[in-house]
């Protein structure tokens, strides 16, 4: 695919005299021959001759990128753009000047793929890339590419498919803490009813010790009242609210996220564009170019040179603007890399926050649950001790002593 050397002596079109001194002779991927000066990297469509006066229609000026139509490719450059600021990650090729039409650039081309606006390399052309967290399962690891959504009519981000797991999360934390209202709910509705039943008044008139155990029983009753209230109030403060005031402070910050990834990927897509716009108006300029010089081998003129001059200037200049806008492109890309690998680790550490915050509350839950079956444990005490020391003979005993009639028994009555 390089250019390849050509021997001066073969083809109709070359004379039987040898090149000057310092030049070489290449064959272009388009199959025409093109001269190379190898001491001033000057390049020209026209065979160079020794004799003076000789005209020549110079490729390039002297320090440029030589290739045919404006730069020359000899598998080493002479200049190259400067490599683009990419963190933590580097591409698999070199840089070369957009304006060339080299084999270079279509190693380029087949080197790396762009996918809606961000450009990856091909597996078959690169070593694997090293994870940035191994063995984690990191966030910013695995959402780099775009996919399909679930009915395939549109492409869905890997930062939305992040987002939309967080966004999941912020729901679920959302219907734990109605989970929790409900359970207050219950809670209150089961005190109240409690301590209504404690207050009515049946049974009231049992005596003796038998009646100590039942007014002690509706008593625990008013107790454990109390202690579901207690129950249904701390978790109210202690768990509900927590979950809510969370998950208000959560919803913010994926709000600010969203809208700076999907900024820097807007950006990201207008540098693409301009790249695009660019290297068309490149083509365009490199084939104002050629159709100029094939005119100058039909017939040379004053005319004729200097509208290839002018289009030379032209192609150089598309060609600057084509790695100016492919450098924009290159930082805003690495931007937004930057910047999806920071959020990404970001949306992670809230994640694990949100879930250890969750688990938190409710250890906190069933702590509150176990002290409510404490204490109404203790309530239920008393009323065991007090059925333990009933005793039939003793009620007796006591009934007897306060409502006796008299010890005296009735005898029989004598004539």
């Amino acid at each position: 695919m390089k250019p390849v050397s050509v021997n001066p002596m073969s083809g109709d079109e070359l004379s039987s005299s040898p090149l000057p001194q310092g030049w070489k002779c290449y064959m272009s991927p388009q199959g025409r021959r093109y001269y190379v000066n190898t001491l001033t990297n000057e390049t020209t469509w026209e065979r160079p001759s020794s004799t003076p006066g000789t005209p020549k229609s110079p490729l390039s000026q002297k320090n440029s990128v030589p290739a045919v139509n404006g730069y020359h490719t000899t598998g080493s450059p002479i200049h190259q753009l400067d490599q683009p600021h990419v963190s933590l990650r580097k591409g698999s090729s070199d840089q070369q000047s957009p304006g060339s039409i080299s084999p270079t650039r279509k190693q380029n081309k087949e080197t790396t793929i762009t996918i809606n606006c961000v450009t990856f390399p091909l597996p078959m052309t690169m070593p694997e890339q090293q994870l940035l967290k191994p063995n984690e399962w990191s966030y910013c690891d695995y959402f780099w590419a775009d996919k399909k959504d679930p009915q395939g009519n549109a492409s869905v981000s890997g930062f939305e498919v992040l987002l939309q797991k967080q966004l999941k999360g912020k729901q679920m934390q959302k219907e734990m803490a109605e989970f929790i209202r409900e359970r207050i709910k219950i809670e209150e509705e089961y005190a109240k009813n409690l301590s209504k039943l404690s207050q009515i008044p049946l049974a009231a008139q049992e005596e003796g010790t038998l009646g100590e155990a039942w007014a002690q029983l509706k008593k625990s009753l008013a107790d454990e009242a109390e202690v579901h209230l207690k129950f249904s109030s701390k978790l109210q403060s202690e768990v509900e609210k927590p979950l809510l005031t969370f998950r208000d402070n959560f919803k913010k910050d994926m709000k600010k996220f969203d809208h700076h990834i999907s900024d820097l990927r807007k950006q990201l897509a207008n540098r693409y564009a301009a790249v695009e716009k660019a290297r068309k108006a490149l083509a365009e300029r490199q084939k104002d170019l050629e159709m100029k010089t094939q005119q100058l081998e039909i017939k040379l003129s004053n005319k004729t040179e200097e509208d290839i001059k002018k289009a030379r200037r032209k192609s150089t200049q598309a060609g600057d603007d084509l790695m100016r806008c492919v450098d924009l492109y290159n930082q805003a890309q690495s931007k937004w890399f930057e910047e999806m690998v920071t959020t990404s680790l970001e949306l992670e550490r809230l994640e694990v926050e949100r879930i250890e915050m969750i688990r938190q509350h409710l250890c906190q839950y069933t702590t509150l649950r176990h002290e409510t079956d404490m204490f109404n444990q203790s309530t239920v005490e008393p009323v065991d001790q007090l059925l333990q020391k009933v005793d039939p003979a003793k009620d007796r005993e006591q009934w007897v002593t306060e409502h006796n009639t008299g010890e005296i028994r009735p005898i029989d009555l004598e004539i």
